[in-house]
């Protein structure tokens, strides 16, 4: 089975190769991501590998069953960039890694805390430069502070879990409550209260029309006065020019991004040499208490071991027609 693997990156090929040729599988491995203008490059190809800014709308999806791709094998989480009414209508098989490493993206989040927080980044750079101060630098301990958990599936379980190291004060809002979150003695609230209470918010939720701008003017206007925000999940759960503002009003006292709602435009890329055309990363990147990462959430040793493994398996399971729980359509 011939795989055509977009936006492919040095480390997806560390990982992937050990399985390019084996039990009738072979991928080719393309640095451009998929969209309807390079969907051609499918042509001859079972199936096709992506990420997550690879787009796959009607069009997109339209011309691969044209030339013949029967498959989509993602290689994350999250399936917002899929069109799965029209996948469904193509009689294209759509398959994901529901939970490649939920520690990998958790303990990111806690990067990003520790780091706003004690302000290690600044600390680090100082030093280089022979400036030994310690002028504004000062942070605040964890301990004691409540922290609120929007989302509690298993990334966002798994961040509970490490946060119960810090405190015993977790609050959590999700649709439908996780019993083992609740076991750890995490309490279930609703959103205003959470909002209204929480030192420190994470957010943990997939995308969905729902979850769209989760975080906007509004709801910032319910949060406590210096609250921490921190996004690992997906770049559009925030409203970034309402969360802007806020920063700018002193409202929202830090923010800590992975994702970005643009950032199938930036990140992925090196852009040192470029002129950033994009308003709001640079208005963020101004900001002394705002902490931006290029989705690296996932990068670890183990999240890419289980990334490449799971995915091939999902191949190997629609290549042998079998049942498979990571199948996104049944």
């Amino acid at each position: 089975m011939k795989i055509a693997f977009f936006s492919t990156k040095s480390y997806d090929k560390d990982f992937f190769e050990p399985y390019n040729h084996q039990q009738e599988v072979s991928f080719k491995y393309f640095n451009a991501s998929l969209t309807k203008d390079t969907a051609a490059l499918a042509r001859g190809y079972d199936g096709i590998c992506v990420f997550v800014n690879d787009h796959l709308d009607e069009e997109t999806l339209q011309h691969l069953k044209e030339i013949g791709v029967r498959l989509v094998v993602l290689r994350c989480a999250g399936f917002n960039n899929v069109n799965l009414k029209a996948a469904e209508q193509l009689d294209i098989k759509v398959y994901r890694v529901p939970a490649y490493s939920p520690q990998a993206v958790a303990e990111h989040a806690l990067a990003l805390i520790l780091t706003l927080n004690r302000k290690t980044h600044k600390a680090y750079n100082r030093v280089r430069d022979g400036n030994f101060s310690l002028d504004r630098l000062q942070g605040f301990n964890l301990q004691n502070k409540t922290i609120g958990v929007i989302g509690t599936g298993r990334i966002g379980a798994s961040f509970c879990k490490i946060m119960k190291g810090f405190t015993d004060s977790i609050l959590a809002f999700d649709k439908y409550e996780n019993e083992k979150v609740s076991d750890m003695g995490v309490k279930y609230v609703d959103l205003d209260v959470l909002l209204e209470k929480s030192d420190i918010i994470s957010l943990h939720c997939p995308l969905t029309p729902e979850t769209k701008y989760l975080i906007d003017a509004a709801s910032l206007r319910g949060i406590k006065k210096g609250c921490m925000l921190i996004n690992t999940s997906r770049g559009a759960l925030i409203h970034t020019g309402d969360a802007i503002e806020a920063l700018k009003e002193g409202k929202l006292g830090y923010l800590g991004i992975d994702v970005y709602e643009q950032e199938e435009h930036l990140f992925f890329r090196d852009l040192s040499e470029n002129i950033i055309q994009d308003d709001h990363i640079a208005r963020l990147i101004s900001f002394p208490n705002v902490l931006i990462t290029a989705h690296q959430g996932f990068l670890t040793k183990e999240a890419l071991q289980e990334i490449a493994k799971v995915t091939f398996q999902n191949i190997l399971d629609f290549q042998e027609g079998k049942e498979s729980e990571n199948r996104v359509l049944k």
